[in-house]
């Protein structure tokens, strides 16, 4: 019931301000209540004229945005976000660069996947905020050139924890896994950090002691696992992956390796998979 007074009130100043003070003092009350904030007003005033967003991942995978009503746009989006005391723990997909002159840059990371429920998914040295997923939706995948494969994180994730699995079962108990999906930059710009949140807890339930291993670039310092599985792929369609699953064991220094190729040929929704010890002609 308090929660309905305090809605009606906020449309009666809103229509209050409408009919005698104009949209200045409409803007002012939302930022009074939160809807919106004044930290992005240099985008409005005009002062950005290029926007460079980068993949984390891979380095050669970014976007460069000068178009004034993208620039627009992506200001909508960060007016009506939320200034909060705690960052997301995952790590960010994209930076994004706000170029106001050569020696004056405004730099956030921006983790995609998360919405107003969540921790803060974009963030400065100084300030972090709550961003809607408009940003995924209307910005970034706007942008998007290139095709990506189908049903990505479905097939992608479900093919390691399987081979994992299998390989765990056949040769692995009780040993701990970690395997490496950062040297794999064919796909690097799919990988999204909500996405390796899911994988993990998937893989956790599957197989004991496997884990991902931690960023070269990390702060965390390197584990010392018994077995490494480094995931490469080596081509993708819309409709083919092709992966390359290497599992090293330390102990018994001894490797293996698997072919795995993962297609929906008649494009209906049935993925087949095969998998081979020996490099298949077609690889």
């Amino acid at each position: 019931m308090r929660k309905k007074r305090h809605l009606l009130c906020l449309c009666l100043l809103i229509l209050t301000a409408v009919f005698f003070t104009g949209c200045s003092s409409i803007d002012q009350l939302k930022v009074k209540f939160g809807m919106k904030n004044n930290d992005f007003e240099y985008i409005k005033q005009g002062k950005i004229k290029k926007i460079v967003i980068q993949n984390t991942r891979d380095p050669g995978f970014r976007f460069i945005v000068t178009d004034q009503r993208a620039i627009s746009e992506l200001y909508d989006i960060l007016s009506t976000s939320k200034q909060v005391q705690t960052k997301s723990a995952l790590e960010p997909d994209y930076v994004f660069e706000m170029q106001e002159s050569s020696s004056k840059v405004y730099k956030f990371n921006y983790i995609t996947g998360l919405d107003k429920t969540d921790a803060g998914n974009l963030y400065s040295d100084d300030k972090i905020y709550i961003v809607s997923k408009r940003i995924d939706n209307d910005i970034i995948k706007s942008l998007w050139n290139i095709r990506k494969p189908k049903d990505f994180s479905k097939k992608y994730y479900s093919t390691i924890i399987d081979e994992v699995e299998k390989y765990y079962k056949e040769n692995g108990s009780g040993k701990s896994i970690g395997i490496n999906l950062y040297d794999d930059v064919d796909v690097a710009k799919f990988i999204l950090s909500t996405d390796l949140e899911n994988f993990k807890t998937d893989l956790n339930s599957r197989v004991p002691g496997a884990e991902i291993m931690s960023a070269p670039k990390s702060s965390e310092k390197a584990k010392d696992y018994d077995i490494t599985a480094a995931v490469k792929t080596v081509g993708y369609k819309t409709f083919l992956y092709k992966i390359e699953i290497t599992f090293w064991d330390k102990k018994s220094n001894s490797q293996k390796k698997y072919y795995v190729k993962v297609s929906d040929e008649s494009k209906d929704g049935r993925w087949t998979t095969k998998v081979d010890t020996q490099k298949p002609r077609d690889w």
